[in-house]
């Protein structure tokens, strides 16, 4: 897989983190606004789009899509000092690329990957779920739950 494709699953997986946060909504509630069609759609300009600020890109797709602010407040809801946007990103970017292969596509894993369980656990930053070895994520994500 090359660089640049690793560097657009990063761009999307901040954007979904980003409009979560913004918007109050579960990131599986998002990949499901914006539909694998938009996905991939940002998957092909994220290279383009990166050089935006992601808060721009962010209100157009608010906009466009009309995502209505949720009661899903990860941000707001946390006792604990919160992890950026990319820190988060970032985990889903590395579980993404590790699911590559046994999906059908990368639009489609991470479609899944956002609508599977674990993405609720990522964003509860009540607990270390986002800390925990990527390793772990995976073979959690793979068994449906979390493992013991």
């Amino acid at each position: 897989m090359s660089d640049q494709i690793k560097n657009n699953i990063f761009y999307v997986c901040s954007l979904i983190e980003y409009l979560g946060r913004k918007t109050k909504n579960r990131r599986s509630d998002i990949v499901v606004l914006l539909g694998k069609k938009e996905i991939e759609r940002q998957l092909e300009i994220a290279e383009a789009n990166h050089c935006l600020p992601l808060e721009q890109v962010a209100e157009e797709l608010v906009e466009i899509f009309g995502i209505s602010e949720g009661d899903f407040d990860s941000v707001g809801k946390s006792l604990y000092p919160i992890p950026g946007i990319y820190a988060i990103a970032k985990d889903y970017q590395r579980l993404i690329i590790d699911e590559i292969g046994q999906e059908e596509s990368v639009t489609d894993t991470i479609y899944n990957v956002f609508q599977s369980f674990i993405s609720d656990e990522i964003s509860d930053f009540n607990s270390s779920v986002y800390y925990c070895n990527p390793d772990y994520l995976r073979l959690s994500y793979e068994e449906g739950k979390l493992l013991i």
